[in-house]
């Protein structure tokens, strides 16, 4: 214990009566045996003869405890009740956990009474079900179900002439009913086969008068592309979900806009989405849902971004409603003229020796736009030695740029700029032969190979390529919200439609075929 708390024995806590204290108290043999202590705390007075008999007693006992112990054998179990045969046919007709090994189905013996049969009955016809795997074909799927491979190759032929089997989408079902055989060593004749061809068009075969009848029954498909539109409110995927927009399109558009603006900083809850996927409904109540084909962003009723894919030169990629296509690369191009002379050793035009040319030369007219290849601060704007009027940015990380021999500089020291942002213009100032732009990298202040970087390329429509796009655009965007979803009337069937398969089959069943 802690504190000033103060332990106390039994005899101290309870005392035991005290005769007069002038006299010798007279102890009785009971009295001295309810005060001898059997079991003393062998925790206290350690080392007194109270101790010391505590600690014998307890030997004592241990000892006698070891000496009487009976040990551990294992039981003696006779031998079992049932043998394993008979196990087994008595766990069948038990309620045995599967984990432990149970099973149902297996008959009882058979009595006296039962003969076995000299030939068992077939089946007058097999109903099944069969899909088509990915690089599986049609015959040798029916192959495969019990068909002969010259029936199963004829039926192939036949579909291939209603829909090519390429079409033929992996995991369509293919519904069969199999007849009776002549013998049970050939292969059981098709009796009726149903599937979807494709999503507009079932097809179904009947054996009629030893021939199977083919109908080809379309299904009447809405094309209409599916147009979303709402507000951005508190988080786009969110409000983009709940107005009914399929996960996969959402992170399509989420994308697709990402490279063109900051979707968390540049999106305002009051913005709407305008999202345009590829959609097709059939009458029969199926839906698919494509891919993405527009991806919109509208902010006061404006637009402010229209994407849209389309495929220019061979390449399938993004553009804006312009038609800019998407940006490759790390860097902006610093002008639009070609490369004239690039970095490394060679003889000066004017200093007429050889000497290391720290950057690279880009032609252009006189006055042509020079930009900003990335964000940055300009460091550095007039005039510096050979570079005549010169810009150099620092865009951090070590990173920087320089532009010289401009004709006119529209920057200031100090001034932070974007990326594709003016920054001067092309001139011949300073150690220069003719207009051009000499343009040079940084990294940690010194000049690099500017062509370790990369610069940005974009494609771009002209002319009808632009005209077509545009057309496009007001295309899907004349869709109106929802139109997708409105009812789609049948189309006309190619003959008398059969029945389902399960009307065939209770039919040819019930003329006993």
């Amino acid at each position: 214990m802690s504190g000033n708390a103060a332990a106390l024995t039994m005899s101290q806590a309870v005392p035991r009566p005290r005769a007069d204290l002038g006299a010798e108290p007279q102890l009785g043999w009971r009295d001295r045996l309810a005060e001898l202590d059997l079991v003393p705390d062998l925790g206290s007075n350690i080392g007194s003869a109270e101790w010391w008999r505590g600690l014998a007693t307890l030997t004592l006992l241990c000892g006698t405890a070891i000496a009487t112990f009976p040990g551990v054998q294992p039981l003696a179990v006779g031998a079992p009740a049932l043998d394993t045969a008979d196990f087994n046919e008595a766990r069948a007709q038990m309620i045995v956990p599967l984990a432990f090994g149970g099973d149902t189905g297996r008959h009882m013996a058979a009595t006296d009474a039962v003969r076995p049969l000299t030939q068992t009955p077939e089946r007058p016809q097999i109903e099944l079900t069969a899909t088509l795997g990915r690089g599986d074909s049609f015959a040798r799927l029916l192959e495969r179900s019990g068909v002969g491979s010259g029936e199963a190759q004829a039926l192939a032929n036949r579909v291939s002439g209603a829909v090519p089997l390429a079409d033929i989408a992996p995991g369509t079902r293919i519904d069969l009913i199999l007849g009776r055989r002549a013998a049970r060593t050939m292969p059981r004749p098709v009796e009726a086969l149903a599937m979807r061809a494709r999503f507009d068009l079932r097809i179904e075969m009947e054996r009629i008068g030893g021939q199977l009848v083919m109908r080809r029954i379309p299904i009447a498909v809405d094309a209409t592309p599916l147009r979303i539109r709402g507000r951005v409110g508190d988080s786009l995927y969110r409000s983009a979900r709940a107005a009914g927009a399929p996960p996969e399109a959402i992170q399509s558009y989420l994308r697709v806009i990402g490279r063109q603006i900051s979707v968390s900083r540049d999106i305002r809850s009051g913005d709407e989405f305008d999202i345009i996927v590829d959609y097709r409904r059939a009458e029969t109540g199926e839906s698919e849902t494509g891919k993405l084909l527009y991806a919109g962003l509208i902010r006061g009723g404006k637009p402010k971004l229209s994407m849209l894919e389309w495929n220019a030169d061979g390449r399938t990629q993004w553009f804006e409603a312009s038609g800019v296509g998407e940006q490759r690369g790390g860097m902006t191009r610093p002008t639009r003229g070609r490369v004239t002379s690039t970095f490394g050793m060679r003889r000066h035009p004017i200093l007429g020796y050889k000497r290391m040319h720290s950057g690279m030369d880009f032609g252009g007219g006189y006055g042509a736009p020079i930009y900003a290849v990335t964000d940055g601060v300009v460091t550095i704007a007039g005039r510096h030695g050979g570079f005549g009027n010169y810009v150099k940015l620092n865009h951090g990380n070590g990173l920087g740029t320089g532009y010289g021999h401009m004709s006119r500089i529209a920057v200031r020291a100090g001034q932070r700029v974007n990326r594709g942002q003016v920054i001067g213009y092309i001139g011949s100032t300073g150690l220069s032969t003719g207009p051009h732009l000499h343009y040079e990298l940084y990294r940690n202040g010194r000049a690099v190979n500017p062509s370790s970087v990369t610069f940005v390329t974009r494609a771009l429509l002209e002319g009808k390529a632009l005209a077509d796009f545009r057309a496009r655009i007001r295309e899907l965007t004349a869709v109106a919200p929802g139109a997708a979803l409105t009812p789609i009337a049948p189309k006309q069937v190619e003959g008398p439609k059969l029945g389902s398969l399960a009307d065939v089959a209770s039919k040819r069943a019930g003329e006993g075929i």
